[in-house]
């Protein structure tokens, strides 16, 4: 008996979103019709009941539960090694994908043999755009909060809509297994945030166009997973935008940026505790203000090291 290779290994790194994870599970079904998919579900020490009610009510799913959250990248990574298809897609438990929609992005893929890597239109929960690419982060962007969305049009072989850019949100994303085989996995020296970022600047580099392919529709929640833990979240956001800094632009680009943003921060928590004394301690935006500048700090004292990648693919 012939075993058939799968087209595409969607993995769902999930962390404490039973229900939305339950709900992005039913959504695939439709999403890959005419398309051979299986699925994997990499739980990060989940304590509300995922693995159990995974395994319950979606039997075929693949399930690796691991005793801890061990980050977004490791997680991803325990799967990609396990997995078998053709394609790889990293999925965020938030997301309900729209009937048809990795179909077309495999499709795309198929079709177009020379991208890397493709992602799909991201819309909000109201079905407002949710933009989900940008050119690479540079000093002026990281400084002033700013993502500079560029795209151009990519020629397909069917005129239909297709663009280049730089990177794509990791919420939602197919990579080609050769692509991997090339470049390697997600670094696991991000436990979250940028890693996506990462792994596209190293694709691009390798020469694989990365596109984005408005006609096919995923819904996305966004930030479901970290705002259960808001604080450490945002302190491995700015330690993991120092991070790439320091590996792809060099460890005085980094520092840089550090200086560039703790003087930002030093202002912010200086006008937030000016707002705190004059409201007696009631302001909101003041103890956003302090919050933010004290994280930083703790994010840069953190010493970035050189990058700790996984063993190749």
């Amino acid at each position: 008996m012939t075993w058939a290779v799968p087209d595409v290994s969607i993995i769902i790194v999930n962390w404490n979103t039973r229900q939305l994870l339950l709900d992005c599970l039913a959504s695939l079904s439709a999403a890959t019709c005419g398309i051979e998919a299986e699925i994997w579900v990499v739980d990060n020490g989940s304590h509300d009941g995922s693995v159990a009610a995974v395994a319950r009510h979606f039997p075929d799913v693949f399930i690796i539960a691991n005793p801890d959250n061990r980050g977004f990248a490791t997680a991803n990574n325990q799967a990609i090694r396990a997995s078998s298809g053709r394609y790889v897609m990293l999925l965020n438990s938030d997301t309900i994908t729209r009937p048809g929609s990795i179909q077309r992005l495999v499709h795309f893929l198929d079709t177009h043999p020379q991208v890397g890597v493709v992602g799909p239109r991201l819309l909000n929960a109201d079905g407002t755009l949710q933009p989900s690419w940008a050119l690479f982060p540079n000093l002026l962007t990281e400084l002033t909060g700013k993502k500079i969305r560029w795209r151009r049009r990519y020629p397909t072989v069917d005129d239909s809509p297709a663009y280049e850019t730089d990177w794509l949100d990791g919420a939602a994303m197919v990579l080609r297994r050769e692509v991997l085989k090339q470049v390697g996995l997600l670094d696991e020296s991000y436990f979250m945030y940028t890693e996506e970022v990462d792994w596209c600047y190293r694709i691009k580099r390798a020469g694989w166009p990365i596109c984005y392919l408005p006609t096919a529709d995923i819904v996305h929640f966004g930030g479901q997973s970290s705002k259960q833990a808001v604080t450490r979240m945002k302190a491995e956001l700015y330690f993991s935008k120092l991070r790439f800094f320091a590996k792809h632009y060099g460890q005085g680009t980094a520092r840089l940026l550090g200086h560039g943003l703790q003087m930002i921060f030093f202002l912010k928590a200086t006008i937030g505790s000016l707002l705190i004394a004059c409201s007696r301690g009631r302001h909101a935006v003041g103890k956003h203000f302090v919050r933010d500048g004290s994280l930083l700090w703790a994010a840069i004292g953190r010493r970035v090291q050189q990058p700790v990648l996984p063993e190749r693919f």
